[in-house]
């Protein structure tokens, strides 16, 4: 990976390779397949096949056609020998003068079919080319005593051949006899056998073109990959695949207009591309926003943070040029979810230590003051101390709860008092608030409060006393949260801003970014489907409304249904 940035050594899984014996794998029987050889025996397995089933897909309609023409061509005859006058009369009469067979003689004579045979409607024949069976019954019965016309192939007395059977009407209409008329099914076949040779000559000029067009196409290809064959592109490709997808990071590789042309399986994971996205602009691949444009180079810097809808993301982009000239940037992005998390976790445990710290040396102070009264006899003043102080303490904590039902926000709440009056803030719960049963995600409740509790007491730094800030909290349509303090505030030109990933107007905490809790919660609150809302200073003022989730909503009935029925 020339591409690659100087000083950026990631791992890579090298697997080495052997051309010549990746070569051998398209060796057997001691012949070696070519590129040539391959495309030509591929096009002609490909042809043969294409042409021997189009062939008798071919031969099957052609022939179904040709039986139909046959058949209709019979019934034409056969219908226009039942209407004709003479053969009407004369089979009403029984024909004393043996009209019929030769007008039969004529017809055959002049539509070329191979007989014509009328019959009454008893099935005695007036005409036959065998004149041994004039006079005769026929063997099955008359078909056309229905009034309606009949074709199909008929197994005669002279052979199977295309027939067609019409009625013929005697003066009142009804039917008097049959006229049936057949063409041998050897002139059907003659003509299938002519269609066939047809086809065969026409599979010929196609097999010959097709191989004329493997040979050409076996060139072009050949001039276009350097000649080299399909052993040593495949192993140019496994040495490139090992090394890209080897590396750790996510890797992506863009030219000079944008466009995609390198991508690793950490990137496609990492930015929630499934679809191909070799040669597409990365800007149409990726949604707008800081991400993408630090993707697209309209945001300089190195180490730069992106918050997406799961990740949070640290990218670097690198210009890539040579000799002199540019050929595009290479990005990396790193994975710090879960290490941002455990940093934060880390700076809220050590707050919480030192808030504890703290309160030790509280209660080891007061502990000498009852120490104190009790030497100098002062017992009932002692007494009247240790109930203040446990008052104190307990009315906190029940304060809470009775109006915070969730245990962990309640528990939450009362370790950011503690940390906030360690850095001299006091941060209170309005009386009003109320929160009995939220139906939200807790996991998200949670890190909304604890974020915006975090931003308002690092925004109280540097400033006057008092310090204060304000939790409310209300749960009549969803979840209420306000957060407010007596700080600064957010610039009215800045509100649109502080949501934005990586914005922050604060000096960075070792070890851990800024810019990535207001932008946290903004990305939770815009998934959950609610809003935030922030309000220009002096003061800072932030309010979140959550709507009711109604998968947890269904839960909480169900739990009130069952405690009611027990």
């Amino acid at each position: 990976m020339r591409f690659l940035p100087q000083g950026r050594r990631p791992a890579v899984l090298r697997v080495p390779v052997n051309r010549v014996s990746a070569a051998q794998r398209f060796r057997g029987g001691g012949h070696s397949w070519t590129l040539t050889a391959q495309i030509l025996l591929g096009s002609l397995s490909l042809l043969v096949l294409t042409v021997v089933l189009g062939g008798l897909l071919f031969t099957m309609i052609s022939n179904q056609t040709l039986d139909r023409q046959y058949q209709l061509r019979a019934l034409g005859i056969a219908t226009t020998t039942a209407q004709m006058p003479e053969i009407r009369s004369a089979l009403a009469a029984k024909d004393p003068q043996h009209v019929i067979e030769g007008l039969a003689r004529e017809i055959t004579a002049a539509a070329q079919p191979d007989y014509v045979v009328v019959t009454d409607r008893a099935g005695v024949r007036f005409s036959h080319p065998d004149p041994a069976l004039i006079g005769q019954r026929l063997e099955e019965p008359v078909a056309v005593l229905d009034g309606e016309t009949h074709v199909g192939f008929d197994p005669g007395s002279l052979g199977t051949s295309a027939n067609a059977k019409a009625p013929v009407f005697g003066a009142d209409g009804s039917v008097i006899g049959q006229v049936s008329v057949g063409i041998e099914e050897t002139h059907v076949f003659s003509n299938q056998v002519q269609n066939i040779w047809l086809i065969t000559g026409f599979s010929g000029l196609v097999l010959a073109l097709g191989v004329g067009g493997s040979l050409l196409l076996s060139r072009r290809i050949k001039r276009v990959t350097f000649n080299l064959e399909p052993a040593e592109i495949a192993s140019l490709l496994q040495e490139r695949e090992a090394l890209l997808h080897g590396i750790r990071e996510a890797v992506l590789g863009l030219d000079d207009d944008g466009n995609i042309t390198v991508i690793n399986g950490e990137a496609r994971r990492l930015l929630r591309i499934e679809e191909p996205a070799l040669g597409k602009p990365v800007a149409e691949l990726v949604p707008e926003g800081r991400l993408r444009d630090l993707l697209t180079g309209e945001l300089p810097g190195a180490d730069q943070v992106a918050l997406t809808e799961d990740a949070l993301l640290v990218v670097n982009r690198m210009p890539v040029s040579t000799a002199g000239r540019s050929i595009g940037s290479v990005i990396t992005l790193r994975d710090r979810t879960e290490i941002e998390g455990l940093v934060r976790d880390l700076h809220s445990v050590r707050g919480l230590m030192e808030a504890m710290r703290a309160l030790e040396h509280e209660y080891a102070n007061r502990l000498h003051i009852v120490d104190g009264l009790l030497e100098m006899g002062e017992v009932d003043q002692a007494r009247t101390f240790v109930s203040q102080v446990s008052t104190m303490s307990r009315s906190l904590g029940e304060g809470l709860r009775s109006r915070i039902a969730p245990p962990e926000l309640a528990a939450l709440l009362l370790a950011k008092i503690t940390v906030a009056a360690e850095q001299d803030v006091q941060m209170s719960v309005t009386a009003e608030s109320r929160l009995e049963r939220p139906q939200v995600d807790q996991a998200e409740l949670l890190t909304i409060v604890g974020n915006l509790l975090d931003n308002a007491v690092d925004a109280l730094a540097n400033t006057p006393r008092p310090r204060t800030v304000t939790v409310q909290f209300d749960d009549a349509d969803g979840v209420f949260i306000a957060v407010r303090d007596n700080g600064p505030g957010v610039p009215a030109d800045k509100i649109d801003q502080v949501v934005v990933d990586g914005y922050s107007t604060k000096d960075p905490r070792p070890g851990m970014r800024r810019g990535i809790g207001l932008a946290l919660v903004s990305r939770i609150v815009h998934r959950a489907g609610g809003t935030l809302d922030v309000f220009p200073g002096p003061g800072g003022n932030f309010e979140v409304w959550l709507p009711a989730n109604p998968h947890l909503a269904e839960k909480d009935r169900r739990a009130g249904d069952q405690d009611i029925g027990g």
